[in-house]
C-alpha cells in the first residue's frame, strides 16, 4: 500500500530528467528552426520545474544525497539541487 502511495508522489530525479529532455528539445528546435520542438521543450521544462518544486516540498532532507547532490547542482547550475544537497548534507 505504501509503495502505491510513493508512485503518486512527484519525483525530484524524474523532474530533473524531464528538464534535461525539455532543454534538449528546445535546443534542437532552436538549431533547426523548428517552433514545434522549441515549444515542446519549453513546455517540458516548465512542467519539470513544477514537478521538482512539488517533490522538494514533500522531501525529507535526511533522504537526500548530500554533498554529491550539492556538487552536481553546482555543476549543472541547478539552484534547487544545491539547496537540497546542502540541506541533506551529513556533518563531516
Amino acid at each position: 500500500m505504501s509503495s502505491q502511495n510513493n508512485s503518486q508522489q512527484p519525483s525530484l530525479i524524474g523532474g530533473h530528467a524531464e528538464y534535461i529532455k525539455g532543454a534538449t528539445e528546445s535546443t534542437i528546435g532552436s538549431v533547426t528552426g523548428s517552433q514545434a520542438w522549441t515549444s515542446s521543450g519549453e513546455q517540458a521544462k516548465a512542467h519539470a520545474v513544477d514537478t521538482m518544486k512539488a517533490a522538494s516540498e514533500n522531501r525529507d532532507p535526511s533522504q537526500g544525497y548530500g554533498k554529491v547532490e550539492q556538487k552536481l547542482g553546482q555543476a549543472t547550475g541547478c539552484e534547487g539541487m544545491v539547496k537540497e544537497g546542502a540541506a541533506s548534507k551529513k556533518p563531516e
